[in-house]
């Protein structure tokens, strides 16, 4: 497990990233969501069907939550792939959440 300030700085950068990336990607014709960035949380929030992500740090277990389609998603530090991923898939944060962004979407 890393330290706390190292993984508060690796969430910071991990989730500024993201949101750079949902910024592009709702500027997209008709993305069909709206990202927020509020108190250290990312929340991506949909007009149709209606809905709500909501992406957080969880500093005492180290992890990086999304609570999306009803489930909740526990993403790990991987050093080797110097990325948060999701253990039962492998797949990194960003991958992840425009994966469920898709599949919201597809709904």
């Amino acid at each position: 497990m890393v330290d706390e300030s190292v993984f508060r700085s690796l969430a910071e950068t991990a989730l500024n990233s993201l949101m750079q990336h949902l910024i592009l990607r709702e500027e997209e014709e008709g993305a069909g969501f709206e990202a927020e960035e509020q108190d250290g949380a990312l929340y991506v929030v949909f007009e149709e069907p209606a809905g709500k992500f909501v992406i957080t740090p969880n500093t005492p277990v180290r992890q990086i939550w999304i609570s999306a389609l009803s489930t909740s998603f526990k993403l790990d530090w991987d050093a080797a792939a110097s990325a948060f991923v999701l253990p039962r898939t492998g797949e990194h944060l960003m991958a992840l959440v425009d994966r469920l962004i898709g599949e919201h979407l597809a709904g």
